[in-house]
């Protein structure tokens, strides 16, 4: 690697992100290193190594401080592209894998394949910072229900059994069998689930007000079994449709279409890929799981889904679940890009359904 302080002839710069520190790598237009560094990762260290250089193009992992640090670079006057680090294989299968290897491995893919590197499209303040509400939300309730059931089991160590009911209702059900002496142990508890549920349901009436002003939510929400949440969630994240090239390719974007391994008169079926965005995956699972439930009305996907699911066992159920979480991807993005209303039985099962 040369030495000295030679930026002038840096073209390109990969950058390994980490929790305190960003390890540089800048190198010249034959793929020589021309500097190597490792500096903190604060916008003022930012400022200190970029700025008032020439223009570099830089290349970047997705994760946690992407989008500030993307942000800042681009302040500074560099061209910056955000990539994929599970579809760039140099990477995620190194043996010999580290910080500097992994902004080595950046910089040269950024020089060799700068337009054809697994770019990932970052979404827009706005709907970053409403989709941080459905995430926090989400938190919320998770710890709400950890602390109900931690007080469940504090109860059921002592022999006494609380009625079933949801974690909202838990401290009006459980305060009338707490013994004296376990007041002090569960009142913190019950106190913290009251807090929780006032600021969950505070959330929620930020949320049906948001969503009852976006008219593409509304379109989503026409589906029986999508709520505000999965609507909201579904718009926010995706950000603009047209980043889903095709509607029958919206499984594949958020991780819910089947891994394939096919070789020769061999093709299997694996697991999803789990790609995509899986918050929303999770949304859109727990929404299938209501649409085949009992309490699901009676739709063509539906009737599709439990088709899937009779053909026995638990994995059976588990695999229709996910189909229709696929099929539910696709049929949000098209009617998010048409505006067409929402037809239960599109292919002309309603007299059927009557019958």
């Amino acid at each position: 690697m040369k030495k000295g302080s030679i930026t002038r002839g840096i073209v390109v710069v990969g950058l390994d992100l980490g929790d305190k520190f960003a390890q540089f790598c800048g190198v010249d237009k034959t793929g020589e290193p021309i500097m190597e560094k490792r500096f903190r990762q604060t916008p003022a260290g930012f400022t200190r190594h970029f700025k008032r250089k020439t223009h570099w193009k830089v290349v970047i992992e997705s994760g946690t401080p992407t989008r500030w640090v993307k942000k800042k670079l681009e302040e500074l006057g560099h061209e910056v592209k955000v990539v994929n680090p599970r579809k760039m294989r140099r990477i995620y299968e190194n043996e010999n894998k580290s910080d500097v290897v992994d902004a080595r491995e950046l910089a040269n893919a950024g020089l060799y394949q700068w337009h054809r590197l697994p770019e990932v499209t970052l979404r827009s303040d706005v709907a970053q910072s409403k989709l941080t509400v459905l995430k926090t939300r989400d938190l919320l309730i998770k710890s709400r229900s950890s602390l109900t059931n931690q007080a469940r089991s504090i109860l059921k160590q002592e022999g006494i059994f609380p009625p079933k009911c949801t974690p909202a209702a838990a401290p009006k059900r459980f305060r009338p069998i707490i013994p004296a002496f376990l007041e002090l142990a569960l009142e913190g508890l019950l106190q913290e689930i009251e807090s929780l549920t006032a600021k969950i349901k505070e959330l929620d009436e930020w949320i049906e007000e948001e969503t009852s002003k976006d008219p593409a939510i509304r379109l989503l929400r026409q589906v029986h079994g999508v709520g505000p949440v999965t609507a909201a969630a579904y718009i926010w994240t995706i950000d603009e449709p047209d980043r889903v090239v095709k509607s029958r390719k919206a499984g594949s974007f958020l991780g819910v279409r089947p891994r394939r391994s096919q070789s020769g008169e061999t093709d299997k079926q694996l697991r999803i890929t789990k790609a995509g965005n899986g918050f929303l995956r999770r949304l859109l699972v727990n929404c299938a799981q209501y649409i085949l439930g009992p309490h699901g009305p009676d739709s063509e996907l539906k009737r599709w889904g439990l088709k899937l699911a009779a053909r026995g066992g638990k994995i059976a159920k588990r695999k229709a679940a996910v189909a229709v979480a696929r099929k539910l991807a696709v049929i949000l993005h098209h009617l998010w890009v048409t505006g067409e209303l929402y037809e239960a039985f599109p292919n002309g099962l309603q007299a059927a359904a009557c019958n």
